[in-house]
């Protein structure tokens, strides 16, 4: 299963190593699996029965529903939310209606439904063996470790991720000596930004005016991407 993986996984690496301003190999996986989805979804699978089934059940969390309506294919949502719409409907409990153990049965339909999404599930699904990969290859492949050791850095949600996957595939010695090489990479870069973001807000008071701003400027948003992983990214828009 995991040889499915092995080239996204790769060029995204290699990406980053390329071109450091690219970032967090993993946070552009993701953001191209989400994008895939989004484009299969409002495609061929809106039309499959077994997937209207799904989509149905699960619904669509608030972030890709917003994703879906600024995309120019109105039609196919559209007819998703018409036949999620009559499900809920059937959900609703209205037979019965003064009969109490309908209403929690309703309740705790849409209290599941509040926090599940088709794309979502989706997603999780094939990024979590990415990472897993992405560990085997650590394990297996002497150019993939330096590929991944010369990373500009791992967003710390997406470093947590690669870390509990490396433990999982990993024998113990094997793991050890991943976290090792990869904490001290992670560590040097938030040790990085930290000084950065420091520089940052002395160049606000006045007798640090006169210092240049070195790589400081951007501290911010670096800091922010670090933190928080760069997800649900829409891509640019052609003009």
């Amino acid at each position: 299963m995991e040889q499915i993986y092995t080239i996204p996984v790769n060029e995204a690496f290699e990406a980053s190593v390329a071109d450091a301003s690219l970032g967090c190999p993993f946070c552009r996986l993701y953001n191209k699996l989400e994008q895939d989805e989004l484009e299969l979804i409002l495609g061929a699978s809106m039309m499959e029965p077994d997937v209207r089934v799904k989509t149905n059940e699960l619904g669509f969390c608030r972030d890709h529903f917003t994703m879906m309506l600024r995309r120019p294919k109105r039609l196919p949502l559209a007819l998703m939310l018409e036949s999620h719409l009559a499900e809920q409907i059937d959900n609703l409990g209205r037979k019965g209606l003064f009969m109490g153990k309908n209403g929690d049965t309703a309740a705790k339909k849409f209290t599941t439904l509040a926090s599940s999404c088709y794309i979502c599930g989706r997603i999780e699904y094939n990024f979590t063996r990415m990472q897993e990969t992405a560990a085997l290859l650590w394990e297996n492949d002497e150019a993939f470790r330096e590929k991944a050791l010369a990373q500009p850095f791992f967003c710390l949600p997406h470093y947590a991720g690669f870390v509990a996957a490396a433990k999982q595939r990993l024998g113990r010695r094997e793991f050890a000596d991943f976290y090792k090489a990869i904490v001290e990479r992670e560590g040097a870069y938030m040790d990085e930004l930290q000084s950065d973001v420091s520089h940052f807000c002395k160049k606000f008071d006045y007798r640090y005016e006169d210092e240049p701003w070195g790589n400081a400027k951007d501290a911010p948003e670096r800091a922010i991407a670090f933190l928080g992983s760069k997800i649900h990214e829409e891509p640019e828009t052609k003009k």
